[in-house]
């Protein structure tokens, strides 16, 4: 399903805390594509839930994106991203080709909320993922210290093929 956004949801620019949930979650992935922007904790977005779509805009599979869940919550890596950086990112994720959109979220650290910019998938929820993709998935939260279980929920996915 595809989930519309409250305009309060939108990302405004004025927000430099970026939260990694889906390959960027790996610390290694980061310090090549945003440098400059080192890691400020791990955290969890409540309310929102992984999930994938987008098959339809790849020929790989579904890719992981997040959505509103009031009972769920997705594990995040932080980082202090700087402009130059931000721009960097958006390329790699093809946010000028409206593949992705930048969203504010509301993220749980050990020591207080933050608020911090996210991508989501502007496509429907639904399809499979391609199988090295689900394992790179949970390499990168292995790397980022998600939780074994976290770890396992997505190792445990159903992939297509």
């Amino acid at each position: 399903m595809n989930i519309p956004l409250r305009a309060a949801d939108t990302y405004s620019g004025r927000v430099t805390l970026y939260a990694a949930y889906g390959m960027n979650l790996d610390p290694h992935r980061m310090a090549e594509r945003a440098p400059a922007s080192p890691a400020q904790g791990i955290g969890w977005v409540r309310g929102w839930r992984l999930t994938f779509a987008g098959d339809e805009l790849v020929g790989f599979g579904a890719m992981c994106t997040m959505v509103e869940d009031p009972g769920s919550s997705v594990f995040t890596m932080l980082y202090d991203v700087t402009r130059l950086d931000e721009m960097t990112l958006d390329i790699w994720e093809d946010v000028e080709l409206g593949m992705w959109r930048k969203i504010r979220v509301r993220v749980d650290t050990m020591d207080a909320e933050v608020l911090a910019w996210a991508y989501v998938l502007d496509a429907y929820e639904g399809g499979l993922p391609a199988a090295d993709y689900l394992e790179n998935l949970a390499c990168a939260a292995e790397a980022a210290g998600a939780p074994t279980d976290y770890v396992s929920a997505i190792r445990n996915r159903i992939t297509e093929g």
